[in-house]
């Protein structure tokens, strides 16, 4: 008996071997850059050292509100966030959807090849990314000179600097980049179904459309509940990577979002203090999303994600 408990125990220590590497990557970009919170409540200037005379408290959270400016500007980046994150959150079906479709194709080759095809973007850079839409739509971009060359229009289209349907143009260049990726979890799923369903439906006499329709959506919607929970409860963090390269003087107003406003404000105008107060008070909102929509699940699906 003792024995088999020294072994046990044995094997929980070389378990806990194999995720103590990611614990510790955890514990050292997740957690220790908390330390940088408390520059929110001192008055810092680089590189002037931090001392306690430069304290000021709740200072910068209470001039988000206090200076009319200031809280315009904000409200016009909540809005746009609001937006981005909305149309996201409202078309996060679609890879559920394209992963259905695709598990569809009988022709593996051909299957393998689409797969491919969508899933690589996801590991192309938003600097590449914009490159290309650079190269593609810019006044004397490929668009441009073919409707130039045609007569369709007289003068260049400004279609990068225009502010008008940013947040359409930049959800079509997210949802290019992300939904083959998106799709693998899907993908995943679909292939733990059980196939004696899909023979018993076949025996049944029931269509393919039928098939996807009673069968494959209700084995995979679990999983799709759950990312789209995560996904509530990330809705302030859109990622800046993607707005920062596509922003422009035009388009700015309507293209800034929290988290690249967060990052003007820090490296454009200095403000890191307000900056990290506004980055604590996205992070206490995700929180508390996160458990709402914990709350959501528990109350639709009976089922708790956390």
């Amino acid at each position: 008996m003792k024995v088999f408990q020294d072994k046990k125990k044995l094997r929980s220590y070389k378990e806990f071997l194999y995720i103590l590497p990611f614990i510790v990557l955890v514990a050292v970009f997740a957690y220790y850059p908390l330390y940088g919170w408390v520059y929110a409540f001192f008055d810092y200037r680089p590189p002037k050292p931090m001392t306690m005379d430069d304290f000021v408290g709740l200072k910068w959270f209470k001039s988000m509100v206090a200076n009319p400016v200031k809280t315009k500007q904000l409200l016009n980046v909540i809005k746009n966030t609001f937006a981005m994150s909305g149309i996201t959150i409202a078309t996060s079906w679609l890879p559920m959807i394209f992963a259905v479709f695709l598990n569809e194709i009988k022709c593996k080759p051909f299957k393998k090849f689409v797969q491919t095809v969508t899933t690589v973007p996801n590991f192309i850079s938003w600097v590449l990314v914009y490159s290309v839409a650079f190269n593609i739509f810019n006044s004397t971009g490929m668009v441009n000179h073919l409707l130039l060359s045609g007569g369709a229009i007289s003068k260049p289209i400004l279609f990068l600097q225009s502010s008008e349907h940013v947040w359409l143009t930049q959800w079509l260049w997210l949802t290019w980049k992300n939904l083959g990726w998106g799709a693998i979890m899907y993908i995943a799923a679909i292939t733990g179904i059980d196939e004696e369903l899909f023979e018993a439906a076949k025996v049944d006499g029931a269509t393919r459309m039928q098939r996807i329709r009673y069968i494959t959506i209700p084995s995979i919607l679990p999983t799709y509940f759950v990312l789209l929970m995560l996904a509530i409860a990330n809705f302030l963090s859109n990622g800046m990577e993607q707005y920062y390269v596509f922003q422009n003087a035009f388009n700015k107003d309507s293209i800034q979002v929290l988290d690249l406003y967060v990052f003007n404000l820090a490296m454009g105008s200095g403000s890191y203090s307000i900056s990290t107060a506004l980055s604590i008070l996205k992070s206490f909102i995700s929180v508390v999303l996160l458990f709402v929509a914990n709350g959501m699940s528990k109350l639709v699906r009976g089922e708790s994600i956390l």
